[in-house]
């Protein structure tokens, strides 16, 4: 039996054709480690960044999306309520060890309603949050949609429901036609377990609308396929934080005006920034992102209105 190409022979998972490479020395890393991360501190927040109540998810409205910080967007389509990515503690790392959030989430995780499925990209700490997972109350009803390598974990974690899909997978689940579609990153979530099990993108559809959630991903020609053969989308959930130093994060993480990039070739009438404004991940301005991202639209002639971001907590139409 022939392997898909992202998988390595012998185990583990590999970027598609056409992703970057990482060129960064180990001088760079160092100096990101040591210098970069060490004079850098949480940022002032501006004004408006942070909704002025909290969103009320089981009275979120039809074919609506509410960002609750980084990558954990709260999205109801097709009648259900689908979470991508809970990411709502304080430091994304074990033991109370990583990066440290800036800006807390607009609710607790043992606080989240009852939703009808749960979507993770993959297994790093600021994405699969194993607190908020434990805290979750509605573990044995709601399903989790994830990519190949996670539903050990996820059922130690005491949910019933675990739907483990590869690239290119479609299934029917809470009624809504998920695809496992791919990304251009990496995984793991200890010294030993790099690459070993699969990142993804999904697509989440409705008779009425499509929904991308990129999770977590650098820029890539993969995404010209995803149009082709799982597009158009109504919206694209894409990552537009976490970008330097470019030696290092071109790998892993898109900027602002690769994100667009990404937005336009899935096929996406629109895009909705995330991965940004709260956890110190990479040492830029982490409020320059949206900026960015809304001149690079304009620039790109795909419409500034059509490259939104939210405050945390707010709310937009899918």
């Amino acid at each position: 039996m022939t392997l898909p190409g992202h998988h390595r022979p012998g185990g583990g998972f590999r970027n598609p054709p056409g992703s970057p490479r990482q060129t960064a020395t180990w001088r760079d890393f160092l100096r990101f480690l040591l210098v970069d991360m060490r004079r850098a501190r949480p940022p002032v927040i501006p004004p408006g960044h942070i909704a002025a109540n909290p969103p009320d998810l089981a009275a979120l409205p039809a074919d609506h999306v509410s960002w609750l910080g980084h990558a954990c967007f709260a999205l109801r389509i097709g009648g259900k309520l689908v979470l991508t990515d809970p990411y709502l503690g304080r430091t994304a790392g074990p033991f109370g060890l990583g990066p440290k959030r800036y800006v807390p989430p607009p609710l607790a995780a043992r606080d989240l309603p009852r939703c009808d499925l749960i979507v993770l990209s993959h297994n790093h700490y600021d994405h699969l949050d194993s607190g908020a997972l434990a805290h979750y109350r509605f573990k044995a009803d709601t399903p989790v949609a994830c990519p190949l390598g996670l539903a050990s974990l996820l059922r130690k974690a005491g949910f019933a429901n675990v739907v483990e899909m590869d690239w290119w997978q479609h299934k029917l689940v809470a009624e809504l036609d998920v695809a496992c579609l791919p990304a251009v990153h990496f995984s793991g979530r200890g010294l030993f377990d790099r690459n070993r099990t699969l990142w993804a993108s999904f697509g989440i559809r409705s008779a009425q609308k499509a929904v991308w959630f990129g999770g977590d991903s650098a820029a890539g020609t993969v995404f010209a396929e995803i149009g082709a053969r799982a597009g158009p989308f109504d919206l694209a959930l894409v990552g537009i934080g976490a970008y330097e130093p470019r030696a290092i994060m071109q790998a892993s993480h898109a900027t602002p005006e690769e994100a667009v990039a990404i937005a336009r070739a899935i096929g996406a009438k629109r895009a909705l920034g995330s991965h940004w404004g709260t956890v110190m991940l990479t040492p830029e301005d982490p409020f320059e992102a949206p900026v960015r991202f809304a001149r690079a639209a304009r620039d790109a002639q795909y419409g500034e209105a059509n490259a939104i971001t939210l405050p945390i907590g707010g709310i937009a139409a899918i």
